[in-house]
């Protein structure tokens, strides 16, 4: 009987090939590109303006204003990923903020329970875009785009077409007054959001579906996957966080315009297809779109502050726009004939 040296006993875990272990973790430039990009951003406009760009009452400005279009923008990557595209997110945003106002300052709803009813229309509509998408088959983007102008024209019938302000101080100071190390709190809720939305997608078995739904639906249906249901979800949660979006939207001004919030629809598509070419490129992804939203925050502040003019802001988020899907467009390609 011969004895298994110790070098010849199983380990119990397979060793994979050399070839197999480099295409694990292959080093790929442009996962990195945005966030190196972003940093010779900050290097230029700190040279060209070392009083006021590098400055700690500038970086928590910027982390503080934009934390409202983080949340959008990662409130459309649920859609975005199952293979939809809702553009009724500002609208909503917008309808949340005016009901807060209106609730709160108006007929003196405790800013508690207007900021429930709020969430609660804003799931409606999520609701409404999931029923006419899913159940009775209408493109995604043609639902979106009626229940967005319906959500448009329901705030500036409520508001009478007039800026609503009056908000109760209390949830002004929960959003914007109170600051953890000079920046906002409402920074850190939509970091946490972004925290909760990457495990879901990444980790749980609900996003695995959304990712299977958004590659290929007959697929997913052949897979046993509630293709339906899943897409009618992301809608709704798509919904659920412009409604947040604008609560804190609420927060920081202490009012509500008619068409508050309509501004951020294209910054928020820009950022998360500028996002999905970063840290995992030809993907949706929360970090990706995080950083794509400082970026770009961070190049419109640095245009204006060397002169630029406000339109600049246009033009930068378009032509983001632009780039971003022409990346990704070919990101996909060229991984799909990879595999």
């Amino acid at each position: 009987m011969t004895v298994a040296s110790p070098t010849d006993r199983p380990t119990g875990r397979p060793t994979a090939p050399p070839a197999a272990r480099r295409r694990r973790r292959p080093f790929s430039l442009e996962r990195y590109a945005l966030p190196v990009t972003f940093i010779v951003v900050i290097v230029v406009f700190s040279i060209l303006k070392p009083d006021v760009f590098p400055t700690g009452d500038n970086a928590s400005a910027i982390l503080s204003t934009n934390a409202v279009l983080v949340v959008l923008t990662i409130g459309v990557l649920a859609p975005l990923t199952v293979g939809d595209l809702d553009i009724s997110v500002a609208s909503v945003l917008g309808l949340s903020a005016m009901l807060v106002l209106i609730l709160n300052a108006q007929h003196h709803v405790p800013v508690g329970y207007a900021v429930l009813i709020a969430l609660a229309a804003s799931a409606f509509v999520g609701l409404v875009n999931g029923f006419f998408a899913v159940i009775v088959g209408i493109d995604a983007l043609i639902v979106t785009l009626g229940t967005g102008s319906l959500a448009l024209g329901a705030t500036a019938w409520m508001s009478d077409n007039n800026t609503i302000t009056g908000l109760a101080q209390s949830l002004v100071n929960v959003v914007v007054q109170d600051q953890i190390f000079g920046v906002s709190v409402e920074f850190y809720y939509s970091i946490a959001i972004c925290v909760l939305v990457f495990y879901l997608l990444r980790y749980t078995p609900l996003g695995r579906r959304m990712l299977i739904v958004g590659q290929a639906r007959d697929v997913a249906r052949l897979s046993g996957i509630n293709v339906g249901r899943v897409r009618i979800g992301s809608l709704l949660f798509s919904a659920l966080l412009a409604g947040i979006a604008g609560i804190l939207y609420a927060g920081t001004s202490g009012s509500a315009q008619p068409a508050g919030g309509s501004e951020l629809l294209l910054p928020a598509y820009a950022a998360a297809f500028l996002g999905s070419t970063t840290l995992t490129p030809g993907r949706f992804n929360p970090f990706g779109s995080l950083i794509a939203v400082y970026f770009l925050a961070t190049g419109i502040v640095g245009l204006e502050l060397i002169g630029a003019q406000n339109f600049v802001q246009q033009i930068f988020y378009g032509a983001a726009l632009l780039v971003a899907v022409v990346a990704s467009t070919l990101i996909r390609r060229a991984a799909s004939r990879s595999t």
